[in-house]
């Protein structure tokens, strides 16, 4: 049976040509990207409960990493099912559905009586994050003009980064108001349930900032609403180059036919070359783990020696780096180009964790059987995990989103992308999983492992990945290689 995927990867309707400043687009693709922000916020709250949520239920190290990770599996539900529901019912109600499954598992989760109940709360607030990490791309796209379309894509990442920062933040002061993740704080709940129930208010403002953008103009037309349409293109482009506009986007819908995992196989037998490059990106940017940090770095901290009061602040600070980082990558995607960042923050990356790996490795091991860092192995274990996260953030962070968006010939380009990204959040629910075991057992072993993966990223990338800055989405190729595609 033939499987029918999302809508990612749209092309832009515009030309170069038909806009003059983009401040409209700009302002409508901000709000648009705010699902990012919910995206990252609800990814990275349980950083701050993982302790208390593991007492509070008292599960083993195996339990443990399945609720963590569950969000992860409403994640690829939701990734999969976004776009069937926003070609039929358009790309606003489902951001608006998005905002609501938030609201929902934000109490829910908050409230659980017991770890199962918060499992399938954090499963519904999965199917949320897969909404929001399908829709905001694909309305982006649509609505971008090529020369700052991956300036724009990049919002999408650092909304996901403040989310990150903005959730790590709400963690640490409702622990520090109460004393501890643990303690009590309101209406006799322990902060930790707090920091769920926190959620309710940016999923709010996200439904409320929703009602404010218009419809995309690719979906009225193909809906054949033809006067709304011309109202909002109107609105971000003038009346120059209307009529123009509109039939190139019924040019473009006339083209096209319902994307299939068929679409994927070359008529000679096996996958398009370039599918399996995509691939690869989308798991490695996980295989280096990068979510360890911000799931687990709470834990991870106080399993060397830190109190927990010193791990919270910790984390905030390296949320912080994530976001100066990730808008260095903003600005240097479209002027250095893609691959140069990628190589780039390989190298740092490998080097950064390799040095987490020894550190780790070689601290002794406490009465309590965790490793302990005495005199200057803490100082550089926190430097180096920082640099690990300025080095993913203004490479493998933004640039594997814009990259998947645009490397792909428009005929698999929607099926590409989808396998890409459920490749993304299966290597993301194995690296999340495995964490607590592999921490127990080494953690040494555990960035030893990290580190491989970020010396095997540089040479893939090296040999495999091809620089598309520049290029138009009609002159990507379905080849492999260091070879730069035709520029138009």
């Amino acid at each position: 049976m033939t499987e029918h995927v999302g809508i990612s990867g749209e092309e832009s309707i515009y030309q170069d040509s038909d806009t003059d400043t983009g401040r409209s687009v700009v302002r409508i693709a901000a709000v648009a990207a705010l699902g990012g922000l919910l995206f990252g916020y609800d990814s990275a709250v349980i950083n701050g409960a993982v302790s208390a949520i593991r007492d509070q239920f008292s599960i083993g190290p195996t339990a443990l990493g399945f609720a963590v990770a569950a969000v992860l599996l409403g994640a690829a539900a939701g990734a999969m099912s976004a776009g069937r529901i926003a070609d039929r019912y358009g790309r606003l109600l489902v951001m608006k559905v998005a905002a609501v499954v938030f609201f929902v598992s934000a109490f829910g989760a908050g409230l659980a009586p017991n770890v199962w109940v918060f499992v399938v709360f954090r499963v519904i607030g999965g199917f949320g994050v897969g909404i929001a990490s399908v829709i905001a791309p694909a309305y982006i796209a649509e609505i971008s003009p090529a020369r700052i379309r991956g300036r724009l894509g990049s919002l999408q990442q650092l909304a996901i980064v403040c989310g990150i920062f903005l959730s790590l933040l709400v963690d640490y002061l409702l622990a520090s108001a109460a004393g501890s993740s643990e303690d009590i704080l309101w209406l006799n709940l322990p902060a930790w349930r707090w920091m769920f129930i926190a959620m309710a208010v940016p999923s709010l403002c996200y439904g409320l900032l929703a009602l404010t953008i218009p419809e995309s103009p690719r979906y009225l037309v193909a809906r054949h609403r033809i006067p709304e349409a011309r109202k909002v293109l109107t609105m971000l482009l003038g009346e120059k180059n209307l009529e123009i506009t509109i039939d190139r986007i019924r040019r473009t819908l006339e083209q096209e036919k319902e994307p299939s995992w068929r679409d994927l196989k070359r008529p000679g037998g096996g996958v398009v070359p370039i599918v399996w490059v995509g691939l690869a990106l989308s798991v490695f940017q996980q295989a280096v783990g990068i979510n360890v940090i911000f799931y687990y770095s709470n834990v991870l901290w106080q399993a060397v020696g830190f109190d927990e009061s010193d791990s919270f602040v910790i984390t905030v600070i390296t949320s912080v780096v994530n976001i100066v980082t990730t808008l260095v990558a903003i600005a240097l995607v479209d002027r250095i180009g893609r691959k140069p960042l990628l190589l780039i923050g390989s190298a740092g990356m490998s080097v950064t964790l390799g040095t987490m790996a020894v550190i780790f490795g070689t601290a002794p091991i406490g009465a309590d059987g965790t490793p302990h860092l005495e005199g200057a192995a803490g100082p550089i274990a926190l430097i180096a995990a920082n640099l690990f996260v300025v080095a993913f953030g203004m490479s493998w962070g933004p640039v594997v989103w814009v990259l998947l968006g645009e490397m792909f010939p428009n005929r698999i380009r929607a099926a590409a992308l989808s396998l890409a990204a459920a490749g993304q959040w299966v290597a993301n629910w194995v690296i999340t999983v495995s964490f607590p075991s592999l921490k127990d057992i080494s953690l040494g072993l555990s960035y030893g492992i990290y580190a491989t993966c970020a010396v095997l990223s540089f040479v893939f990338v090296s040999l495999w990945v091809r620089e598309t800055k520049g290029v138009t989405l009609e002159d990507m190729r379905d080849d492999v290689g260091g070879r730069r595609a035709a520029t138009r």
